[in-house]
């Protein structure tokens, strides 16, 4: 927290402190409150009232007189003197120290206790943070219009590009690298800021296009440390432990030994070894199955497809990892369209279509022949409850994902 926060906090407690110690030092005179005093308060308004009297005519003058004698006999003199006053010599001024004390130390404790010390720490980041991301909102502004006029500004794209990975907007970012790798294509830089975008516009997912770039790039550059770095995270994600481990080992050998990405690779390192020993196949014990599958389109939707837009039909566990378990590719041509699904065609060695009770058929038109579902494939599904004895499924591709 910076200086003058904590010369505020200290203005205040010293007001505090004020408050409740100053008074302290005032000398309040006090009344003695012993019996004696009580006794000239109440003769006093026995006086009062007798003169009432007299000036009323309820008193005569020697009524008046031998009742005054009376009070006299019974206070002595003190009906005529001023009472006593004292003054407290102390007046409370031990506390003191402990109102000095006890308050800067109680403040200070409850405000460590029920208040955030970071506070200030957080909203001058937060303010400095948005202050950033205003000054790029306006220069990404500034691009957008500069490129309309220079479409063939490479370094404006690229610029671009990387201003709105900065602004997390991964959408807009895939779709200025789709544009700069049309304008530059076969260039690494491009196409891993474009794999990098795709990967985080699929909140990570390598799979498919992202990987394919990331592969080409690392063709043109075998030791770009970007392109092994999502080369060993895309076999990693696809289940090749020993390709990604081979990947970001030839990484860390051209990284420096005090690299500050060093403990990170080996961390995935070791954790792509204990995934590979896990993952390692093992004999099934259920018999190999071939599921059949006959693909329709239903005729309301043949007019939103062409005949060159993908057909991906595959087997997903219902309880299990959403990722496919076997896959075939076709064309909308292909259709309707008759296929196996078997251990041939699973994604990974280790995986049996037999070892699961229940598995999701799908198939799914792309448009764009991304593995990855997007709004406006076409999908059709079914379910099996039991997946020995060769079953066979009928699927209609009659919906639009949204």
């Amino acid at each position: 927290m910076n200086l003058e926060f904590w010369l505020i906090i200290a203005g205040l407690v010293l007001l505090a402190l004020a408050v409740l110690v100053l008074p302290l030092f005032k000398n309040t005179p006090l009344l003695c409150a012993d019996g004696e005093q009580r006794n000239t308060a109440i003769a006093r308004q026995q006086l009062a009232e007798l003169k009432a009297q007299l000036q009323n005519g309820g008193l005569s003058p020697a009524q008046y007189d031998a009742q005054y004698r009376e009070l006299q006999l019974t206070l002595l003199d003190d009906l005529e003197t001023d009472p006593a006053m004292t003054v407290s010599a102390k007046s409370g001024r031990w506390i003191v120290p402990f109102v000095a004390v006890g308050v800067p130390l109680l403040s200070l404790f409850l405000y460590m206790l029920l208040g955030d010390p970071q506070a200030l720490v957080k909203t001058e980041l937060q303010q400095s943070n948005q202050k950033a991301a205003d000054n790029v909102k306006n220069m990404v502004n500034k691009l957008v219009e500069r490129l309309k006029q220079q479409p063939d500004d490479l370094e404006g794209w690229m610029m671009l590009g990387r201003s709105y990975v900065y602004v997390q907007d991964y959408q807009k970012a895939a779709e200025v690298f789709a544009q700069l790798n049309r304008l530059k294509p076969n260039d690494p830089a491009v196409m891993l800021h474009y794999a990098d975008a795709l990967s985080m516009l699929r909140n990570g997912q390598m799979e498919g296009e992202p990987s394919e770039l990331v592969y080409q790039a690392l063709k043109l550059l075998p030791e770009d440390h970007t392109a092994l770095w999502l080369a060993g995270m895309a076999k990693a994600e696809a289940g090749e432990f020993a390709q990604a481990i081979a990947y970001w080992k030839k990484l860390s050998g051209l990284l420096p030994v005090n690299d500050e990405n060093q403990p990170q690779l080996q961390k995935m390192m070791q954790m792509a070894a204990e995934q590979q020993q896990q993952a390692q196949p093992t004999a099934s014990t259920a018999a190999a199955v071939d599921i059949k599958v006959k693909v329709e389109l239903d005729a309301a939707l043949k007019d939103k497809v062409d005949a060159q837009h993908t057909v991906f039909i595959y087997a997903q566990a219902v309880n299990g990892p959403k990722m496919p378990l076997a896959i075939i590719r076709k064309q909308v041509a292909d259709l309707p369209a008759s296929v196996v699904l078997n251990d041939s065609v699973a994604m990974q060695p280790q995986t049996h279509l037999a070892d699961f009770k229940q598995l999701r058929i799908v198939a799914r038109i792309s448009k764009t022949g991304n593995a990855m579902p997007q709004a406006g494939d076409l999908i059709g599904t079914a379910q099996l409850d039991a997946v020995s004895d060769n079953p066979g499924v009928n699927i209609i591709i009659n919906q639009e994902v949204k």
